[in-house]
């Protein structure tokens, strides 16, 4: 009876184990990540507001940010290379957002991109 017992919960815990893979979990959306024409108010404001502005809010960015304050448009993009350098976890930069996992990839990307597109608000 023990080698019953003792084989079933083997067998459990096997099977509960696996690992779980972000691009099998949630692959990118069909047609890939569009970087074209990227801009403040479309693309870059929504990723602030979800990985960033919870620090880097005016209010919170003395205490918890090191200052820096990524509120609007010209927060963001005065602070732009600092902001891609800290998201891509480059050498030298903190990594962000802190505490958590990198950006996506898709994400990393429209940043770059509206980076080398010149900081398009609208």
């Amino acid at each position: 009876m023990r080698i019953i017992i003792t084989g079933l919960l083997i067998l459990i815990f096997i099977t509960s184990c696996y690992y779980d893979n972000e691009e099998y979990l949630f692959p990118e959306l069909p047609g890939g990540c569009d970087t074209t024409a990227v801009n403040y108010s479309m693309h870059i404001k929504p990723i602030i507001e979800d990985n960033c502005i919870v620090c880097h809010s005016n209010i919170d960015a003395a205490s918890l940010a090191g200052n820096i304050m990524l509120q609007d448009f010209s927060d963001v993009s005065a602070q732009s290379s600092l902001i891609l350098n800290a998201v891509k976890h480059e050498a030298g930069s903190p990594p962000m957002p802190q505490g958590s996992k990198q950006l996506i990839r898709c994400d990393l990307l429209i940043i770059e991109a509206w980076i080398n597109q010149g900081l398009n608000e609208n």
